[in-house]
This record gives structure tokens, C-alpha cells and sequence, in this order.
């Protein structure tokens, strides 16, 4: 569980996606919560509290971004 985040930042989920990968990129804030797949793009809508529950924390992408 993680306790913030922000626009752009790179989360791994508790569970997998379909296509294997369980790292996402956040697109959207605020009530809801978009993620988009990092291995097949796929867009995902959770509520804020759904999504705070389901992830498992924040990670650095590839050269430090």
C-alpha cells in the first residue's frame, strides 16, 4: 500500500495484468485513478480507494525519471 502519489509516477500493483507485466504509469488524478499498462498500454480507471489499496509502491523508471 502506498500512502501518496503523483502524476507520472511508475506504481507496481499486488496483482498482474493480463499481458504479465504489474507496473503501471499514473495519467490521472483526483477522484478516480487512471493507470496505463507499461508493457501493453491498456488504460485501467480505479477509485482513489481501490487503487491505494491495490498498489504496492512506487518505483523509479529507467534513468532515474
Amino acid at each position: 500500500m502506498i500512502d501518496s502519489f503523483e502524476l507520472n509516477d511508475f506504481v507496481v500493483m499486488k496483482k498482474p495484468h493480463a499481458c504479465g507485466t504489474n507496473q503501471w504509469q499514473i495519467i490521472r488524478t483526483g477522484a478516480d485513478v487512471k493507470i496505463k499498462c507499461c508493457e501493453c498500454s491498456r488504460i485501467v480507471m480505479l477509485d482513489r480507494e481501490a487503487f491505494m489499496k491495490n498498489a504496492k509502491k512506487r518505483v523509479l523508471k529507467e534513468g532515474g525519471k
